[in-house]
This record gives structure tokens, sequence and C-alpha cells, in this order.
């Protein structure tokens, strides 16, 4: 019986690498296509916001969960409206993204808080946390990597102009598309094609 058990766990060894790779993959999709498209990107995420926020309004209305949940909710929806003003550029620095996340970290807090101490089927709680808390902050994750390739509009220094300061940071990418595009540079095999 013992052998069975080893070859399970191998198995759901082979499925979490599968999942992990299918979800990479996914991301690195979906960061290319907010990289191409970033003004659709900006409004898909701006109603994904509005829906979650009417969302949150109609949970405070029609359901009995503590107003703390609801009301940090839509703050944080609130925020992140704040962070779409100025996309695809995203200042890690600045105060809305700094309360964004501390209101991630939050609301995951008080949901673990509220789903420990009263029952919901587990769907009811996958659905709050998949629509409520991870939605809009996932695809603002995911389009960090679109200010990467746009074209800079203001030099940092007075004395270089916007071309000479493009040039000299070009090379210099932080961003979740580039991160993917390393690891795949990095980890999988370079074919080479033949010349017959």
């Amino acid at each position: 019986m013992w052998f069975f058990t080893l070859i399970c766990y191998i198995a759901i060894l082979v499925q979490v690498i599968f999942i992990t790779v299918s979800i990479a993959a996914g991301l690195y999709y979906l960061a290319e296509l907010v990289e191409e498209y970033t003004s659709y990107a900006k409004k898909i995420i701006w109603w994904m916001n509005t829906i979650i926020t009417v969302l949150y309004i109609l949970l405070w209305i029609f359901e009995d969960l503590p107003t703390s949940m609801t009301v940090c909710g839509i703050l944080a929806q609130l925020c992140h409206f704040v962070i779409l003003s100025n996309f695809p550029f995203v200042a890690f620095t600045s105060p809305f993204f700094i309360i964004s996340v501390i209101f991630v970290v939050i609301n995951h807090y008080l949901a673990f808080r509220y789903f420990s101490s009263t029952y919901h089927p587990f769907s009811e709680v996958i659905a709050y946390f998949t629509l409520y808390l991870w939605l809009v902050p996932f695809a603002l994750f995911v389009s960090l990597s679109a200010n990467d390739n746009v074209l800079p509009t203001l030099a940092e220094r007075q004395d270089i102009d916007v071309v000479s300061n493009y040039l000299s940071k070009r090379n210099k990418k932080y961003g979740l598309l580039t991160l993917f595009t390393y690891a795949k540079e990095s980890l999988l095999p370079i074919r080479t094609k033949k010349g017959f």
C-alpha cells in the first residue's frame, strides 16, 4: 500500500508543476496583451473596478456581512480608481499605491476572520475572495509591465532631452513581462534553425 501512496504524491507533484507552468504562461500572455492594448486594458480594469464597487454596495444591502469588511473593500476600490488615473504609469512609492496594498492585507485579514468564525459554503467563500479581493488587484498586478514599452514624455533631469534619457534607460526594465522573458530565456532551451 505504501507504493501506491508514493505514486499519489508523485502525481500530485506533477500536477502542481503543470498548473504552475500553465498559470505562468497565462500571466505571460495577459502581460503581452496589456502591453499591446494599454488603453483597452485601462477601460477593462476601470469597468471591473466599477462592477466590484457596485457588488460591494449590493453585498452591504443584501447580505449580513460586517460593515468593516464592506467599507474597507469600497475604500480599496476607490484607491484603485486613483491608481488608474495615471495608468499605465504606477509609482510604487505613491501614497495611493501603498494604501491600496495595505487595504489588500486588511481585507484579507477581515475576510479570513469572518469566514473562519461564520459558516459559509466553500463556493461562497471562494466567490468572495475571487471577485471582491483578487480580481482588480490581480489585473493591476498584471498591468504593471504595461509601462515598460511606453514612449517617454518627460526627462528626469532638465539638461538631458527626452530621447537621450530614453536611450540611456531603455535597458533597465523592471516589470512582470521582463521577469517572464528573462525566465523564458534562461530556463528554456534555445532551438537553433538548421541552414540547409
